[in-house]
């Protein structure tokens, strides 16, 4: 149970200590500086300590927000500090030197807890402040102040604030001005009745499931309804990221639950759309799986670029200064976010185009519109990355190089690269990737099935995709390496499948590339919650991006059209069991583990 030792003189009618043990806190009081070091340290190692003033006046959303977040290891308000197990000792360090000082220093400051929080910024502590905004969060020096701060407390609505602060500050226009306005009341209900974001996101996905199952009955009842309860996912799926907010209840398990099931449901959904659409005797699986190709090879680009430019120095561009001018004016703002296609847009689209047309115009519209976007998007970071001067760390490199899903194949080729690779341009390794991946694919699209010139264009492609790393990707447009891997082994396989001619390979194509699409997302998941790459026994039993795609070429020359097809199954299988075996151990073992928390407060994708 996480505790809080109360410090100085009680103040007659204070409500804190009441507060805080609405929070789940207890309480200890401790006169001075010496019986808090005694109380701090019979507190248990795995536990939560905070040290708070017993002047403090304030909202209690505003304690909430300094001593309850788990995101972080250190975090502070005036009058409060806390730490978590991870930061035991260095709080346990700043109250020993405060305690020896006899409760002097430098800053003058009266507060003990201000004191720690002083002492841990001298040690160069990471120390969290939470943006409070028109929360109240003080330590009266007198009564007057106290009576002040008291009436700041009255002046301020502390649940409004803490509703409207479970709203992403930066979201699309669709869910800013369609579903965020009532899913807010939604999560607090939520929380008034103890439900956790997991379980929240866990009745997204199944509606979603429900939505796209209604979709594969092929009627138009069936149609309405997915596209209603398509709808009612999205809601659902923006409530538990609010109530997550809303109640604090971050975790590295929910962040990849959050993300993962939002790429299922919508996947899930193009496939009860081909299956919908067959019923009525129109194939549309090539639609569908290029749908879901187009989608992921988007997410890819923005992965990759932001990976490549998370932390490069001298990271300015004349490009980034004209799209800031334009942010100041308030209406390219929503164009811009609505261009970009993100999930509200994108899946108030489709929900609609369901109910209204059918599954063929709707993943027309589809394409059309994520081809749209993705032109605009990777555009501008083209331009962004030809006029800036960054300096790229050998963090993203690695990141990239994750990314980038290189299997032992072409690990083994590119150490016999790296000399060569040295002394080509800079520009190399996104134009190798790109022409090595548009020949393999152009080649199974041009050529019969079951012909060898699929399986040398593959060869081909293992040399490229090889020199393509040899070097660290540090390069001005060296985030495209990934994207265009992507495309290529997705590509590959869509072409091959329509080109073998028989019932059933499409769906078994749509089938692996959602498999290892998973295994790309789960990539960027950990990477994004600092948890590292899969590991490389996995990468290597699943054989890389380029050790598939020779895969694919091999099967589709030596198999019959038919053979393919159960070839393509079999693989879809075996890769998703992989992938999500370990997937699943990896996130589970780390949530039990305490991993950090994470949530993601951008702009859905």
């Amino acid at each position: 149970m996480p505790t809080v030792i109360l410090t100085g003189q009680p103040v007659p009618g204070s409500s804190i200590e009441s507060e805080l043990r609405s929070l789940g806190f207890d309480v200890h009081l401790a006169l001075g500086a010496a019986d808090t070091e005694t109380l701090l340290a019979r507190v248990p190692g795995e536990h939560r300590v905070a040290v708070v003033d017993a002047r403090f006046v304030g909202h209690p959303h505003a304690l909430r927000l300094g001593l309850t977040d788990p995101r972080f290891p250190l975090a502070a308000i005036p009058g409060a500090v806390t730490a978590q197990p991870a930061a035991r000792q260095a709080l346990t360090r700043a109250m020993a030197r405060e305690n020896s000082a006899g409760g002097g220093t430098a800053l003058a400051v009266d507060s003990l807890a201000d004191r720690i929080t002083a002492a841990l910024d001298a040690d160069g502590a990471d120390v969290h402040r939470p943006e409070l905004g028109s929360l109240v969060a003080a330590v009266p020096a007198d009564p007057q102040a106290r009576n002040e701060a008291r009436q700041a407390v009255a002046a301020v609505d502390d649940e409004a604030v803490r509703l409207k602060s479970a709203v992403k500050a930066r979201d699309g226009f669709v869910t800013t001005f369609f579903i965020s306005p009532y899913s807010r009341y939604i999560a607090r209900w939520c929380a008034r009745r103890g439900l956790t974001p997991n379980q929240v996101t866990t009745a997204s996905l199944i509606t979603a499931l429900i939505a796209a199952g209604c979709a594969a009955t092929g009627t138009r009842g069936g149609f309405v309804a997915a596209g209603v309860l398509l709808i009612a996912s999205f809601v659902l799926d923006c409530t538990d990221g609010q109530l997550a907010r809303y109640s604090l209840q971050y975790s590295t398990l929910g962040a990849w639950l959050d993300a993962t099931f939002d790429r299922a449901k919508e996947y899930a959904y193009y496939a009860g759309l081909a299956l919908g659409a067959a019923r009525g005797g129109d194939d549309v699986w090539a639609l569908a799986l290029g749908a879901m190709v187009l989608q992921t090879c988007r997410h890819v680009v923005d992965f990759s670029f932001n990976e490549a430019n998370h932390d490069a120095s001298a990271n300015t561009s004349p490009t980034a200064a004209l799209s800031d001018k334009l942010d100041s004016v308030g209406w390219t703002v929503w164009l811009r976010r609505m261009i970009v296609l993100p999930i509200g847009e994108r899946w108030a689209m489709i929900a609609v185009l369901t109910a209204l047309t059918t599954p063929r115009i709707t993943f027309y519209a589809l394409l059309i519109g994520c081809a749209f976007s993705a032109t605009y998007t990777t555009a501008g970071r083209v331009l962004r990355s030809l006029t800036r001067r960054a300096t790229r760390t050998d963090r993203a490199a690695k990141a990239l190089a994750d990314l980038a899903d290189s299997g032992p194949l072409a690990e083994a080729v590119a150490r016999g690269l790296r000399s060569t690779a040295r002394r080509l341009p800079g520009f190399t390794a996104p134009a190798v990737a790109l022409l090595g991946g548009a020949a393999v694919v152009a080649t199974a699209a041009l050529t019969d099935f079951g012909g060898p010139w699929p399986l040398v264009a593959a060869l081909a492609y293992l040399l490229t995709s090889s020199l393509a790393v040899a070097r660290p990707l540090k390069g001005a447009l060296d985030w495209l390496v990934p994207p265009f891997f992507r495309a290529a082994e997705y590509l590959t396989v869509l072409v091959l499948a329509a080109r073998a001619d028989v019932n059933g390979a499409l769906p078994a194509a749509f089938g692996l590339v959602a498999a290892v699409a998973y295994h790309h997302y789960d990539t960027v998941y950990r990477i994004r919650g600092d948890a590292g790459a899969p590991p490389q026994w996995l990468v290597r039993t699943i054989g890389g991006h380029e050790g598939r795609t020779l895969v694919i070429c091999v099967l589709a020359v030596l198999l019959t059209a038919t053979q393919f097809k159960l070839a393509l199954t079999v693989l879809a299988l075996a890769v998703a069991l992989v992938v999500l075996v370990e997937s699943i151990r990896f996130w589970v073992a780390a949530h039990k583990v305490g991993a950090p928390a994470v949530h993601d407060e951008g702009e859905p994708a």
